[in-house]
């Protein structure tokens, strides 16, 4: 057993949880291990979701919007980043004495349960790389638990409770929130400029993740990237790196491309050990897919069941997700950085399209005005350009930034305000042998729907 912090202790001796946004994508599966350890479940929420249905199949007792009277009977009240202070069930939980804990702390407390935690980190590709790994798991029979970002197309889901000591997690950097875990392994798949609102420089983001790495006993680092080898020299941790470059301890070897996505070779000490045939698209994709082959390999998994797994994965859930085909080939993704843009959109004029659309969300104001030019040059990639207004999340606009701004510097781009208006130009404007992907880290996926409906 791990050594516990002292929050960890309020999961002991509780009988009784209820979870506020308990039908959240990150909840859910934390729901579901809670469950699976023995917990009475409760919670609330405000929408109807799938992850809703699977909690109410656990037995839980869901409420539909926020109540001071809807946490009785509870001993410990869980919550999500997302909840604001003022929600009634936070409140009484604070008048009635009632512990609480956040969605990252619980999900901390929790790797401290397994004797096999895998974290996977990065600035991109975690959703892909955790929900890889999870599908070779449990088509090679491992019983895996797992948290994940996004859903995962096998088991149509964010996560699963399976019959055995791994957990597999996805690792979000975002205001530090992984530090509360402990794993056993981490994969760090690279080190990009996010979240600089918080961390302030590059130099305090590589050591955020320094300090993530050094808490397992063994490493996997994306061997390609400078700031990943940065933020592995030194630790104590055994590192193993993957990447296309010699030196590496896995690499990627005799690349080509297939009809859905790059084949090539796994090579370790100057051997072809596997080859994987990649059903997601983008070069990205491969290192990918070579971090998953690696992980699964050290844990014994033959390589020949890792490329069975591997030929099966289509994406996670918004990421580079197929949706249809209406003369126009519709896609959503949830990319919301530059690089991710640009290593969609580059795959997506790999593959045999006319025309690639982009209907993108420009996520937080700090976000896209700190990255201004570079979404602009991503952007670029694309052979036309539809923007929506800037999602302001948890943000207020003081950085007088807008769409419009980004617009004005590409070639051919249009600003649309309203999902039904998006669609309805989309419908009018795709042509034949085009791709359309919708795109953005907020609720952009809601305009790829109404195409849907719209063209059934």
């Amino acid at each position: 057993m791990k050594e516990l912090r002292a929050e960890d202790k309020l999961l002991e001796g509780v009988h009784h949880i209820h979870m506020i946004g308990i039908g959240g994508s990150g909840m859910c599966p934390l729901a579901e291990i809670l469950n699976s350890k023995g917990y009475k479940l409760s919670g609330s929420d405000n929408n109807e979701s799938d992850p809703l249905k699977r909690v109410r199949a656990l037995g839980a007792q869901v409420f539909m919007g926020h109540s001071a009277e809807n946490i009785k009977g509870a001993q410990l009240i869980v919550y999500s980043a997302a909840i604001s202070p003022e929600n009634p069930e936070l409140i009484a939980a604070k008048q009635q004495g009632i512990p609480t804990m956040e969605r990252s702390h619980l999900l901390g407390a929790l790797t401290r349960r397994y004797d096999d935690v895998i974290g996977v980190c990065g600035t991109h590709g975690k959703t892909t790389v955790t929900s890889m790994i999870t599908q070779i798991l449990i088509l090679n029979n491992r019983e895996p638990n797992a948290v994940i970002g996004g859903r995962l197309p096998l088991i149509n889901a964010n996560g699963v409770t399976g019959n055995s000591q791994t957990l597999v997690c996805e690792a979000c950097e975002f205001v530090d929130t992984f530090l509360q875990m402990s794993p056993d392994v981490s994969v760090l798949l690279n080190i990009d400029n996010d979240h600089l609102d918080y961390f302030k420089t590059m130099d305090n983001l590589v050591a955020s993740f320094t300090k993530f790495i050094s808490m397992s006993k063994l490493c996997y680092i994306n061997g390609d990237d400078e700031l990943c080898r940065k933020a592995a020299s030194g630790i104590d941790s055994k590192v193993v790196s993957f990447g296309f470059d010699e030196g590496n301890d896995y690499r990627a070897v005799n690349i080509k491309k297939g009809k859905y996505g790059f084949i090539f070779d796994v090579e370790k000490d100057n051997n072809v050990i596997g080859t994987l045939k990649m059903h997601i698209p983008g070069r990205h994709n491969v290192l990918n897919g070579l971090a998953a082959f690696a992980v699964c390999y050290e844990m014994g998994v033959e390589p020949q069941g890792i490329a069975d797994a591997v030929e099966r994965f289509t994406g996670a859930g918004r990421r580079f997700e197929f949706l249809g085909d209406y003369g126009f080939t519709l896609a959503d993704d949830y990319a919301h950085h530059p690089t991710e843009i640009k290593a969609t959109l580059t795959a997506a004029h790999d593959l045999d399209y006319k025309r690639v659309v982009v209907v993108f969300q420009p996520f937080t104001f700090s976000r896209t005005a700190l990255l201004k030019d570079e979404f602009i040059e991503a952007l670029s990639v694309a052979d036309e350009v539809v923007l929506t207004p800037i999602m302001g999340s948890r943000e207020v606009n003081t950085y007088g930034i807008s769409s419009e701004q980004l617009a004005e510097k590409l070639p051919v781009c249009t600003v649309i305000d309203g999902f039904e208006n998006i669609a309805d130009y989309i419908i009018k404007t795709a042509t034949n042998g085009d791709i359309v992907i919708t795109m953005g880290g907020g609720d952009i996926y809601k305009a790829a729907q109404i195409i849907k409906e719209k063209l059934k």
